[in-house]
């Protein structure tokens, strides 16, 4: 049997739109699974009806991607902000926290990470609302598959790349073996950095000449939401890594504080070797 012909059929019928080929049709119409270039690229999709979530799901994941999956709004928000996925598909009517509330955070937190709305049709003023938070782009409901799998490629060939995994980032007067967690200097001196003072730092060097929020900070190193939550903690980490980088305090040339947004990593960074 053929890799088209095993798919799941019932899951895709519920989005198909007149004129396409429904789940009583050969699925040899659609195009082969894309390949991937690794690591696979990963979706989070945010979708109560677990109808419709199963067959967004399936044709995802039949195209290649790495999929996870949240049904409440409440759900959806928290991996969001934890998971390492590379786009959300995101539905706005969601019990617990709604679709808006979600992109509202989100953008707060993960400024870069592209979100796709889903909405039923006639709502153009959640559209419109889910665009002017940041959302990139949205598909009406009932949607195609084609479309769906379309609008997803193009945002995520215009959304930033992920950032790479550093496993070395040199500094002025020395380098950060980030895999040894270890700090060397030029002058033959070596300090330990500790498990988040290493996670701070690569996300900073992946992100050089960016400020990065507080909020951004605590979702993506600390992996908690920042909603409430006092950012002391950074403020220590960034001085203690200061001071293990050689770099002053009163006038930092590594770690800047850029004044009402975070901080930035201001050189360039190392090699990346993993």
């Amino acid at each position: 049997m053929s890799r088209l012909a095993s798919f799941p059929k019932p899951a895709l019928g519920i989005f198909w739109r007149k004129g396409w080929p429904g789940p009583s049709h050969s699925l040899e119409s659609l195009e082969r699974p894309r390949v991937h270039s690794m690591p696979k690229q990963s979706i989070l999709v945010v979708e109560d009806d677990a109808s419709i979530r199963r067959g967004i799901v399936d044709a995802l994941r039949f195209d290649g991607y790495v999929v996870m999956e949240a049904s409440t709004g409440t759900a959806g928000l928290d991996m969001a902000l934890k998971a390492e996925c590379d786009l959300v598909l995101l539905d706005l009517v969601l019990p617990g926290k709604d679709g808006l509330e979600i992109l509202r955070e989100v953008r707060i937190a993960r400024p870069t990470l592209p979100v796709i709305i889903l909405t039923a049709r006639g709502e153009e003023t959640d559209r419109v609302q889910g665009l002017k938070l940041g959302a990139d782009d949205y598909v009406v409901k009932p949607f195609s598959v084609k479309e769906l799998l379309a609008r997803t490629e193009a945002v995520l060939r215009r959304s930033p790349e992920r950032p790479i995994d550093l496993a070395e980032v040199r500094f002025p007067g020395g380098t950060a073996d980030l895999a040894r967690r270890e700090i060397r200097l030029e002058d033959g001196s070596r300090c330990e950095l500790s498990e988040k003072e290493s996670e701070l730092l690569r996300y900073l060097a992946c992100n050089s000449g960016r400020a990065v929020a507080r909020d951004e900070l605590l979702a993506r190193v600390w992996r908690i939401s920042p909603t409430g939550v006092e950012s002391r903690t950074i403020d220590m980490h960034v001085a203690r890594l200061r001071e293990k980088l050689k770099d002053d305090r009163e006038n930092p040339r590594i770690l800047l504080t850029v004044r009402g947004k975070g901080y930035m990593f201001a050189e360039s960074r190392g090699a990346a070797n993993g």
